[in-house]
């Protein structure tokens, strides 16, 4: 690495830790686990088997089940009612109780419909488990070593399953409402599936933890089938380094962070392009609605999602680096196609703010649709980047979002852990978003997003569709035909310092202590109180100040120069404009930046007689000021490493200073020769006289 680019990364660092503090408040609120390591390949994914089951569990209210099973299709009604007689001699009335009694791999468990509290577990741990030495994580629940879970499976679980292979989990019912698991809130998790290769749950509905409710843990080979999972703090399906895995026609909802969540997913592809061999988790024919973010995967590599369904959600799916302690950092290629990713708009950080988050989770109203969010994010969005690598966005249909289609900014390493310097711009790098469905629904009717694209303008190698609508920054990297193909690359080691000030600010979230971060849009702010006003407000009265006290000092005589001042007022009054409305893209910001461009241009050209070195400081300020113009609104410049923007604003600090210094300076009076003398005679214009 040059010694210039080393300078570079630096400077990107130096002013990514400017937000350290505020960082530190989500970085707290993810979701923590023991020291895990990614399986080692060798399975597969499992498929699901038909014949009769090898145990079965039950309730043996007959009264009950009569009920549950009457208006069921005559062949499931049949075989419930032979299953349940059964049952009721040889079977198990706690799911749990038929876990513990599973006692070699390829068993398969059928649930009978029934709604299963799982009472034994109820319970809160007494005796030794009561007294387990584990670190605690942030959010006070212990970090249990896998040795500390089979001592005591329901201190955190409802269900356990620890160490069963090749184990399948069904529900025989109608519907995956027919079983439903119940943790009523005493659990982190209603079910767990700890290093349990080959795992497979179909046809059930489990809700209502303190975490998540369904947890699939260090597994090689796994399958989500037709389950639905809803009302929980944190997330509806939880699996985390796990490979071979697939989620398939699943439902979830009422989630405070993701109904789908692939965290760190086997990272199978690191250090390749975009043809891979295969992906670590396939989700397809899911639908997640009415969470925070439908989707979401801090360290979800090389997951393929597609013919999914993800609206009326905060953010429709999300991806990201930007938590420590998740195998497979930076996060990449994942693979997003033909999934509908419309309406989600929610904003559910009114029940934070109204303390509703604040009561126990059984008072919150989860089931009637309050949503807690756990972290920062921002809500109108169809799908979130936040520091990702080499992922491919293609032929999804994207609409009716307030706020953004894409959104996409880098994360630097030290907020996941790590300090080399070499790593601080690794994210976001080679994202394509292609071919996509942008502001119309399938049937081709108009649903407009309010922007296409929002871009921090950091990374290298993304790339977007030519036909994208409004997007900031206004003109985008094109992506070629084929994939890698670029047109108009950039390769930036930090964002814009508007949107890193807006990024930083809003970030300083955190729904234990209530703190919705002030001057952030996402938590409601609104004109005056965003912080992008605030501080085009705060520059355009130190620029207005300075430059009129500039030309009245020096400059009033100069009607050319009274004028230029005008057209810099304007231009200032226009920024304040825009920011106020929440212009980020569009002619009106470049328009402000051309105006305040030829007001420093102009300036300098009435400077140059009486002070040529300010002078031409003024016009290098002048022409960075119109090259940023050109920059966020015709072309992004691609052999440059840092946005005009940030040039801009660092020779603007020493305009400034220089401009006080000049307007505060009195002229000096001219020099008045001293009377001659009788002895010394004064001088003519010819010479002595």
């Amino acid at each position: 690495m040059s010694w210039t680019r080393r300078l570079l990364v630096a400077l990107s660092v130096v002013l990514a830790a400017l937000a350290a503090a505020l960082v530190t408040a989500p970085v707290a609120q993810a979701h923590e686990e023991r020291p895990v390591t990614f399986p080692d390949g060798s399975g597969s994914v499992p498929t699901l088997r038909t014949g009769e089951p090898d145990l079965l569990v039950c309730k043996t209210d007959r009264a009950d089940f009569t009920r549950r099973v009457s208006g069921f299709p005559a062949e499931v009604k049949t075989r419930n009612l032979a299953l349940f007689e059964r049952c009721t001699r040889t079977g198990y009335r706690h799911l749990q109780h038929a876990v513990d009694a599973v006692d070699r791999p390829g068993m398969t468990i059928a649930v009978l419909p029934g709604l299963y509290e799982e009472e034994p577990s109820q319970p809160a741990p007494t005796g030794a488990c009561a007294a387990l030495k584990a670190p605690n994580s942030a959010l006070g629940y212990q970090i249990l070593s896998y040795e500390q879970q089979k001592q005591c499976p329901h201190n955190q679980n409802l269900v356990a399953i620890l160490g069963k292979r090749n184990l399948q989990i069904e529900g025989t019912g109608a519907s995956r409402l027919d079983v439903v698991i119940d943790a009523k809130y005493t659990k982190l998790n209603a079910i767990r599936a700890d290093e349990s290769d080959g795992i497979y749950f179909r046809n059930f509905t489990a809700q209502r933890t303190t975490f998540n409710s369904l947890y699939v843990l260090a597994g090689d080979g796994f399958v989500i089938d037709d389950v639905l999972t809803r009302w929980n703090d944190e997330y509806g399906f939880l699996t985390f380094a796990s490979d071979h895995g697939l989620y398939k026609n699943c439902e979830s909802y009422g989630n405070g962070d993701s109904g789908i969540y692939p965290g760190s997913a086997s990272d199978i592809n690191d250090g390749r392009g975009y043809d891979v061999p295969r992906y670590s988790i396939e989700i397809t024919g899911c639908r997640s609605h009415h969470n925070m973010v439908g989707y979401s995967g801090t360290a979800g590599d090389s997951v393929y999602v597609h013919d999914n369904e993800f609206d009326h959600n905060m953010g429709g799916a999300s991806m990201d680096s930007a938590f420590p302690g998740h195998p497979g950092l930076p996060q990449n290629h994942a693979r997003f196609e033909r999934n509908l990713i419309h309406d989600n708009n929610q904003n559910y950080y009114r029940h934070v703010a109204d303390g509703t988050c604040a009561k126990p989770p059984v008072e919150r109203g989860y089931e009637q649709g309050v949503v807690c969010p756990q972290i920062s994010m921002p809500p109108g969005t169809g799908i979130i980047t936040a520091g990702g690598n080499w992922n491919l966005y293609e032929n999804n249909w994207v609409y009716g979002h307030q706020r953004a289609a894409f959104f996409l900014s880098a994360v630097p390493a030290f907020i996941r852990g790590e300090s080399a310097w070499g790593k601080q711009t690794d994210t976001s790098h080679h994202n394509r978003y292609a071919g996509n469905h942008l502001g119309v629904d399938r049937s081709g009717a108009a649903r407009p997003n309010r922007a296409d694209v929002w871009w921090d303008g950091q990374g290298g190698g993304n790339c977007w569709q030519a036909d994208a609508g409004a997007s900031s920054p206004g003109s985008l990297p094109e992506c070629g035909a084929r994939r890698g193909d670029v047109s108009g690359d950039t390769d930036r080691l930090v964002g814009e310092p508007a949107k890193l000030a807006h990024l930083l600010v809003c970030a300083d979230y955190n729904v234990q202590a209530r703190r919705l971060p002030a001057g952030c849009d996402w938590y409601g702010a609104r004109g005056i109180q965003r912080v992008e006003t605030q501080l085009a407000l705060a520059v355009a009265v130190v620029l207005a100040l300075v430059g009129g006290v500039l030309w009245w000092r020096r400059l009033r005589g100069s009607r050319f120069a009274g004028a230029a001042t005008l057209v810099g007022l304007a231009g200032l009054a226009l920024d304040v404009a825009g920011s106020t409305l929440g212009l980020s893209s569009g002619p009106v910001p470049a328009l402000a930046l051309l105006l305040i461009g030829a007001w420093w241009t102009a300036l300098g050209l009435a400077l140059r007689p009486s002070r040529p070195a300010f002078a031409w400081t003024t016009l290098a300020l002048g022409a960075l000021t119109l090259l940023d113009a050109f920059d966020k609104a015709v072309l992004m410049i691609p052999w440059i490493p840092l946005s005009p923007a940030w040039l801009r604003g660092l020779l603007a600090v020493v305009w400034v200073l220089w401009a006080v210094v000049a307007a505060g300076r009195r002229t000096p009076p001219a020099r008045v020769a001293p009377p001659a003398t009788q002895d010394e005679p004064a001088e003519t214009a010819g010479g002595r006289a």
